[in-house]
């Protein structure tokens, strides 16, 4: 059941990458540079009300040097390298377990 939901958040997370991969590949080639848009800035396009009040929250009830250090670095990646890496690691979550017993083995 959780493999099956791992699976199909791993796959739209992979392809929201993809497609922020596309956007500044496309915003690198209007530019004549390379472009690479940060999370920060994405989740400010999309939703600034809830970039601040994360930011608040996380303050208020965890410790203020996760947010300055930690999350800032995080927020500083490239949108899509962000999403790309949640995407692995939802598609390893939703993967199948090996057999310890062996490909043929009976149980």
């Amino acid at each position: 059941m959780f493999s099956f939901l791992f699976k199909i958040l791993g796959l739209f997370t992979l392809a929201l990458a993809l497609v922020l991969a596309v956007l500044d590949i496309t915003r690198s080639i209007t530019a004549s540079e390379i472009v690479l848009t940060s999370l920060a800035s994405t989740w400010a396009n999309v939703s600034p009300a809830t970039l601040l009040s994360s930011r608040e929250a996380v303050q208020i009830w965890t410790h203020p040097i996760l947010w300055d250090p930690i999350l800032l670095f995080l927020l500083q990646l490239p949108s899509w390298l962000v999403f790309w890496l949640v995407a692995m690691v939802f598609l390893k979550l939703g993967q199948r377990r090996e057999n310890p017993y062996g490909r043929f083995a009976n149980r």
